[in-house]
């Protein structure tokens, strides 16, 4: 065998090993998974406090170097999820994986892209799309509580959205600082309107409208997810129904006949 044949089949070697591992630690239920898994999570927070916190930040000497540490986080997390799948193709067509692109995109240029910095808080949504956090929810069995969880995930990122975007486009126009962009989004979702900040002209009514037609409507589906019995979620084999009754026997779509674990078991 030539060397370089013998190199390329321990470069392929190491990189499935490499694979292996990564998919091991991204989505196996070990200890040593769990614990990756738990460090990770608490990396994407620290990083969606880092974005929060960036209009605060962005004039300080230091926010480059923060900005390019946190591009380098987000970048290496992507690598390694693409590694850890067993079909990159189908995970970079999910909208997850979109979102990962442009926050990263947003991070290397944070001058040419700093109207739409704003967006980046959508890690925040992208995290609540992961198997690893509800993992850890399952294991101390507040299973039962992931969909309400999930409710006010996508309640908070929709305030610092809007927040981000009132903030970059309506600065100067009555809002004198962040505090003042979050005050009446909060103000406008809730419906209180209580008129001290007011958006000027045709585009700050749209966007109040719009701010609290989606609000409005996120506050509806967190209150259901609340008060609204509780069901469990497991995948029927015939049509993929995820929701039943905990003590559900047929699917409630085809009548296949369901074999749901008992939480107790």
């Amino acid at each position: 065998m030539k060397a370089a044949e013998k190199d390329g089949l321990q470069q392929s070697s190491a990189m499935a090993r490499l694979r292996d591992r990564l998919r091991k630690l991204y989505h196996g239920r070990t200890p040593a998974a769990f614990r990756f898994q738990l460090v990770a999570v608490i990396i994407d927070l620290a990083i969606i406090a880092f974005f929060v916190a960036t209009p605060v930040l962005q004039d300080k000497p230091s926010f480059l170097w923060l900005d390019y540490t946190v591009a380098a986080l987000v970048a290496a997390d992507l690598i390694a999820r693409l590694l850890a799948s067993n079909d990159m193709l189908r995970l970079m067509k999910q909208p997850t994986s979109w979102v990962d692109v442009f926050i990263l995109l947003t991070l290397l240029m944070p001058t040419a892209l700093a109207n739409l910095a704003f967006l980046r808080i959508l890690r925040l949504w992208s995290l609540s799309r992961s198997g690893s956090l509800w993992r850890h929810f399952e294991m101390r069995g507040l299973r039962p509580w992931r969909e309400a969880s999930q409710a006010v995930i996508n309640l908070l990122t929709f305030l610092f959205v809007i927040t981000g975007f009132v903030y970059t486009f309506f600065f100067g126009a009555g809002l004198e600082n962040y505090v003042d962009a979050l005050y009446f989004t909060v103000a406008t979702v809730t419906t209180t309107g209580f008129g001290d900040i007011v958006l000027p002209g045709i585009a700050g009514k749209l966007t109040a409208i719009v701010t609290m037609i989606i609000g409005i409507s996120l506050f509806v589906r967190l209150a259901t997810a609340i008060f609204r019995p509780a069901k469990v979620l497991f995948p029927c084999p015939q049509c993929g129904l995820q929701r039943h009754e905990p003590d559900a026997v047929h699917c409630k779509a085809c009548g296949h006949l369901l074999n749901i674990p008992d939480e107790g078991s």
